[in-house]
């Protein structure tokens, strides 16, 4: 039986790898006559429309005015509705010689979320932080000590009732959401039966419809002579309905932990807490991490629906403040500039948890 004989070819060089500019825009435009056909039509896009903005809402536009006429004769924008009405948008019904204390909120709220960022405390003198600045928070927009007015949580509006409404939820619904979901993984019938029954009762209900229930139907079911501010029993919603969410999304990263991991903290001994404090969640928090953190800005974005009670967020106090007849017609700039705050918001949390997940080298 004769036996094949292999020649080795001569050594070939790789193929060449086009580099600079061109090599780029064919790569990423033009690969494909549909992917440049595409690319062709946005810059056609762009070069109809883009001229047009940049001239409405910069060359002609208005910046600073007290008198409305001056927008009426201008073919731009008016943006001198925000400096016009901003103390109505950012702070609502918080009375006007008390909103440094709406400031002074909301730098620390937005302080400390970037010090939280930056990474430059550890996690038990970040917890202590938090919870120092939110009693601060609450001591300056209730007042009543230390020569501040009181103000009631009705009164509340703009900026700070969003953040504080947002850090509420967050704080309170995450460690709620994660005993749901070790209650819905429980061998207990009954833990496991209630965990279950709340969670997909939640997800089932609209946000506004839980927000109803708060505010109209709860106070009918107190003792009489008995009432929880709206405030309060909206914050309470809110918190719940994240609750429920973000018990679904802890529960999955549960359920990616090798059974392995388990069995190994059984071994050593460890407590059924001490095993999923020190090697069960932290394990799940990893995973769970994108996840988490779209909830978490659904969550912010979700802040919005209080307006619906009676609360006057930031949205509800821009929309409050543009009935003025003289500004009215100026309303598509007002709600350009809160697109605009939440932009920079939501962004700049996606953008940290990218950065959280490189660090963590979360698995995409």
């Amino acid at each position: 039986m004769s036996r094949a004989i292999i020649k080795p070819t001569a050594r070939r060089s790789p193929p060449l790898r086009e580099q600079g500019p061109q090599a780029w825009l064919r790569s990423n435009f033009f690969r494909g006559w549909f992917n440049g056909a595409m690319t062709l039509l946005a810059l056609w896009v762009l070069f109809v429309t883009l001229p047009r903005l940049i001239r409405w809402a910069f060359i002609d536009a208005v910046w600073f005015t007290t008198n409305a006429e001056a927008c009426k004769a201008a073919a731009g924008a008016c943006w001198a509705v925000i400096p016009e009405k901003y103390s109505v948008m950012l702070f609502g019904t918080f009375p006007y010689e008390e909103q440094w204390r709406g400031i002074a909120v909301i730098a620390i709220i937005v302080g400390l979320a970037i010090i939280s960022a930056l990474r430059i405390l550890s996690a038990r003198a970040l917890v202590i932080s938090w919870l120092a600045a939110m009693s601060v928070v609450f001591l300056l927009m209730l007042g009543g000590v230390f020569g501040l007015a009181p103000v009631p949580t009705h009164q509340w509006g703009g900026l700070p009732l969003t953040l504080i409404m947002f850090v509420g939820t967050i704080v309170g619904g995450l460690p709620a959401g994660v005993l749901l979901a070790l209650g819905r993984r429980s061998q207990m019938p009954a833990i496991k039966a209630l965990c279950v029954g709340f969670i997909e009762i939640v997800r089932g209900l609209p946000l506004v419809t839980i927000l109803f229930m708060a505010s109209l139907m709860f106070p009918l079911f107190l003792p009489e002579g008995v009432s929880i501010d709206k405030f309060m029993r909206a914050q309470i919603a809110m918190m719940l309905f994240f609750a429920a969410y973000a018990a679904e999304v802890i529960r999955g990263g549960l359920q990616a932990i090798g059974r392995g991991q388990y069995e190994a903290a059984d071994t050593v001994g460890l407590t059924y807490w001490q095993k999923m404090l020190r090697i069960i969640l932290p394990q799940t928090g990893r995973i769970v991490l994108p996840s988490m953190m779209n909830e978490i800005i659904r969550a912010f974005k979700n802040t919005t629906f209080v307006g619906i009670i009676g609360l006057f967020d930031v949205l509800r106090a821009t929309s409050t403040a543009i009935q003025d007849p003289v500004w009215v017609r100026y309303s598509i700039e007002a709600y350009l500039f809160i697109f605009l705050l939440y932009f920079v918001m939501c962004f700049a949390m996606s953008k940290y948890s990218e950065g959280l997940e490189s660090r963590l080298k979360v698995r995409r």
